[in-house]
């Protein structure tokens, strides 16, 4: 069986160092005929905390995730990130009668946990030699920059990671639906999305052994399926402007660039 080249000391190298070789089929989709030079990733908050009991930061888990983003960025793919805030509050198990808080307050305060995760990345990334910056979609002076697809534009093509935090700005709004939003704005080649299954299947591979994963899948199959892709309103919004979506795991170490890399991996979902 052929094994991806492991990418662990890629990410130290500089993106201009003209050593780097490209793979023949990393930037280029069998599935979607695209050149996927403008990537959105869509990055959990659960994906830096290794269980409840550790720190909501895990560096080892970090470092990780950053050296693939780098390995990514290093050859020349314009790589947007939407991170959530799971590892440190999730706003949907705040609101309610027992909790105490209000839904919109609740939402708001997960917001602020993925601007924790965008400083973290970014701060990270810088530390491996990758410029990045963070934007926000609420105004947090001092802390991001105040969103602005312009600013995002400029910032990619000049070669900078851009971390999107505080999902939408607006309650109600999963991060799900941000990297949707994203993605339509930029006109992505593509939207990541990284989980903690290794694609979409007929049912929970956790609860049920014999669920059956999916390779590809059009959106209309995922509709009459009622498969559990990704938030409906973020996967309608994808759908309805042909944004292709790739859903894999993002718990071993080289799947973000496998995600690119390999055609197979993970479940495809686009318009066929």
């Amino acid at each position: 069986m052929h094994r991806r080249k492991s990418w662990k000391k890629i990410s130290s190298l500089p993106r201009q160092n003209k050593e780097l070789t490209c793979p023949k089929n990393l930037l280029y989709s069998k599935d979607v005929g695209l050149i996927h030079k403008r990537v959105v990733l869509k990055i959990s908050g659960e994906s830096l905390r290794k269980s409840a009991s550790e720190m909501a930061i895990d560096h080892g888990l970090l470092n990780a995730l950053v050296q693939q983003i780098a390995a990514v960025h290093a050859f020349g793919i314009e790589l947007a990130i939407v991170i959530g805030g799971g590892n440190i509050l999730r706003g949907q198990t705040y609101h309610g009668r027992d909790s105490g808080f209000i839904r919109t307050d609740a939402d708001k305060m997960g917001m602020l946990a993925t601007a924790i995760n965008a400083l973290a990345l970014r701060s990270a990334l810088e530390t491996y030699g990758v410029n990045a910056i963070v934007q926000s979609s609420v105004a947090i002076e001092g802390i991001a920059d105040r969103f602005s697809i312009h600013h995002t534009e400029l910032a990619l093509k000049s070669g900078k990671v851009v971390i999107f935090c505080c999902g939408t700005g607006n309650p109600f709004f999963s991060t799900d639906s941000a990297a949707a939003l994203r993605a339509c704005e930029l006109h992505a080649d593509i939207l990541l999305k990284a989980t903690t299954v290794d694609g979409v299947y007929d049912c929970d591979p956790l609860k049920n052994i014999h669920a059956k994963k999916f390779d590809r899948l059009s959106y209309q199959e995922v509709l009459e399926k009622n498969l559990n892709a990704m938030d409906l309103t973020a996967f309608v919004l994808c759908m309805e402007n042909n944004i292709p979506i790739r859903i894999f795991s993002g718990q071993r170490n080289d799947e973000i660039v496998g995600a690119i890399q390999d055609p197979s991996l993970g479940t495809f979902i686009g318009n066929f």
